[in-house]
């Protein structure tokens, strides 16, 4: 297309837009949310925009736009059980099997917490009179049987039905005769199958990730579908991105329903990624903050950190995504002490109705916006995202809580940011520490409506010694969906040693998922991986297939092995368990560079900082220039976001408009 790309993040709060047009500038837009559907938002933000560019450009200007849209309606679906009615079908004799799950507890030291249950009634799931194994056959599956079971389904009168049969991944015969019998009989009702959807290894996930699918297609394919004619009837194309950070057709969507649980989230670790690679940063965490969570991430050596096992309100989803580390601290949290006293922060959240209190829009509970408001980190004269704050409102709302905690409203407000911190600084660390990353080695890039007022006292948590606010961090999110790449991926069971395959069995075996992504994406660039593990190794690393060569993918295994966990064993089997190929086609590179004007601040105020009180400088975020230098303590407030650099920092305007902080005794 000739005219723009628009990413379009759907969030709980607001609703963010960015306008990548193809000289590659940048323009950009937030309107509050619509959370009862949330496409009227993404609709009201398109025809924002091509309001304000016919009114720029006058009659005749290329209105042509690829709207890329982020969408949170399959994770909310998964959260709050809306999906639809599923019917299971499984080899006879492995009908508990989404209740055995792995055995393992959902929290160590608490014995009667329970897991959340499946996504299918116990009494909807049927057994299938079948069995194959890993050679073929071993039990039949009969005409007789299929009748039978084609009769069960259908008195059950399902929205959508999942099969998952034993190595079906290796032999799919069973399942397809049974998809078409029940195609037959039941019309439109989606029927999703186990080795269309994840033919890999590891029956507990596979089931869990197919059920999955089928409890979301129904309701994600209406949505998709709705959304996409009605940007259709405005000239526009819709996209939509995947947990892995890829963008699909809407064809592709509606049956992938599962691949977008985190669709909003890997936008914004694409966003950081972007801003990361301008200012000469590789290593990153990331921290999106918006009005209803916080979502950490990782980038490594440039590149999206992904990884094959995820779960969303406690259904595992086995399909590679963008590692994502989701707690409840958003600006939107609710505050609360708990029985024991102790102060505590989400999961509930205000949302974007009615919002925190400082909204005025009937929130009356105290949020983590409001306590920014409370200690003067956010101006009550500037309006944020059109909504001007109440200072007065959040003040009551934080009273409710000054009781409990020493009878003083900034003590309580201070406390509440404290808790919002150290909830954020451990998901941090689990996406980093956690995985032998060492965190003061990395930049952090904190981004969203409030990311940036936590930037540097999240480094200081963590030792980290650089910090990078991005130029319009609240709509970074958007800015990563309009640059994100058309993506497909397929992959394929193999369980083969290594040593056991020459490059003409490895191309073999890569061949049909090569020829599934050339086929859906064509001329796209291709890449080939292989997850490969030591023989005897319950997980695998994913690296890729260097030119077809078996003795280059052992290499690589080796330097993989030894980065993630430290060591390798030159002398060990390995074994390559699945193969996968990635199809992609690239999106325009976004231009990010510095346009401001004003290089002196605007103003100062008192601001609470830990004990005491401090005069913090004020600047616009949006209109500063390359080169310029700030020190904290300093707010900058923009159109979408507002940044804190606390005392002990200093940065510097990058080129790229992004502000590059680091501890004062670091600066240049």
């Amino acid at each position: 297309m000739t005219g723009a790309r628009l990413g379009v993040d759907v969030g709980g709060t607001f609703t963010d837009l960015v306008a990548l047009e193809p000289d590659g500038s940048l323009g950009v837009a937030k309107i509050p949310s619509t959370p009862a559907d949330p496409a009227r938002a993404m609709l009201t933000a398109h025809r924002h925009y091509r309001d304000d560019r016919a009114a720029g450009a006058g009659a005749g200007a290329d209105m042509a736009t690829l709207v890329v849209h982020g969408t949170t309606v399959a994770t909310n679906a998964l959260l709050e059980r809306t999906g639809a009615r599923v019917v299971l079908l499984t080899t006879a004799g492995f009908e508990d099997l989404l209740w055995l799950r792995r055995q393992d507890r959902p929290a160590l030291y608490d014995l009667a917490r329970d897991h959340p249950p499946p996504l299918v009634a116990r009494d909807d799931v049927l057994g299938v009179v079948e069995r194959m194994g890993p050679e073929g056959v071993v039990v039949s599956l009969t005409d007789e049987e299929v009748r039978r079971v084609v009769a069960g389904v259908a008195e059950r009168a399902p929205q959508a039905v999942a099969i998952c049969l034993l190595f079906s991944f290796r032999h799919p015969g069973h399942e397809r005769r049974l998809a078409g019998a029940l195609a037959a009989a039941l019309g439109a009702t989606p029927v999703v199958t186990s080795h269309e959807v994840l033919p890999v290894f590891r029956e507990y996930e596979r089931c869990a990730t197919t059920t999955a699918e089928a409890f979301l297609r129904p309701h994600v394919g209406a949505y998709v579908s709705r959304a996409a004619a009605a940007l259709a009837e405005r000239g526009a194309q819709l996209r939509v991105m995947t947990s892995t950070g890829g963008a699909l057709t809407p064809t592709a969507a509606s049956v992938r329903a599962a691949t977008l649980a985190l669709s909003g989230p890997a936008g914004g670790v694409l966003g950081a990624r972007l801003v990361g690679l301008a200012v000469g940063a590789r290593d990153l965490l990331t921290i999106d903050m918006g009005g209803t969570s916080a979502d950490a991430g990782l980038v490594l050596d440039g590149a999206v950190f992904t990884g094959a096992s995820n779960a969303v309100g406690g259904v595992p989803l086995a399909h590679p995504a963008v590692l994502v580390e989701t707690v409840s601290a958003g600006g939107g949290s609710i505050a609360w002490v708990d029985a024991g006293g102790a102060l505590r922060v989400g999961p509930r959240s205000a949302g974007a109705v009615p919002g925190p209190a400082c909204y005025g829009r009937g929130g009356d509970q105290p949020t983590v916006t409001d306590a920014c408001l409370i200690l003067g980190w956010l101006d009550a004269g500037q309006p944020l995202a059109g909504v001007r704050l109440d200072p007065a409102a959040a003040r009551r709302a934080m009273a409710t809580l000054a009781p409990a905690l020493s009878g003083d409203v900034e003590r309580a407000a201070a406390g509440v940011v404290a808790v919002a911190t150290a909830v954020m600084a451990r998901a941090l660390k689990r996406v980093s520490v956690a995985r032998g990353v060492d965190p003061r080695t990395m930049a952090l890039v904190p981004f969203g409506g409030a990311g940036p007022l936590f930037g540097c006292r999240l480094a200081d948590a963590l030792g980290m010694r650089r910090v990078l606010i991005p130029p319009h961090p609240g709509v970074l999110s958007a800015l990563g969906l309009a640059a994100a790449d058309e993506l497909v991926e397929r992959s394929a069971s193999v369980h083969r040693a290594l040593d056991q395959l020459d490059a003409e069995a490895l191309a073999g075996a890569l061949a049909p998922v090569v020829a599934a992504v050339e086929a859906e994406l064509p001329g796209g660039a291709l890449a080939r991986f292989a997850e490969c593990r030591y023989a005897g190794q319950g997980y695998e690393l994913t690296v890729p297939v260097p030119d077809g060569d078996p003795v280059a993918l052992r290499e690589a295994f080796g330097v993989a092995h030894r980065s993630r966990y430290g060591h390798a064993d030159h002398a060990a089997a390995i074994e390559v368990v699945n193969v996968r190929a990635v199809a992609r086609r690239p999106a325009p590179t976004p231009r990010l560079r510095a346009g401001g004007r004003r290089a002196a601040p605007v103003g100062q105020r008192d601001i609470t900082l830990g004990p005491g009180r401090a005069a913090a400088s004020i600047w616009e975020l949006d209109n500063t220039p390359a080169g310029l230098e700030i020190a904290g303590p300093a707010i900058l407030a923009g159109g979408d976001a507002t940044a804190l650099v606390e005392p002990g920092w200093v940065g510097r305007v990058h080129p790229s408009g992004a502000l590059d902080l680091a501890r004062a005794a670091d600066a240049p």
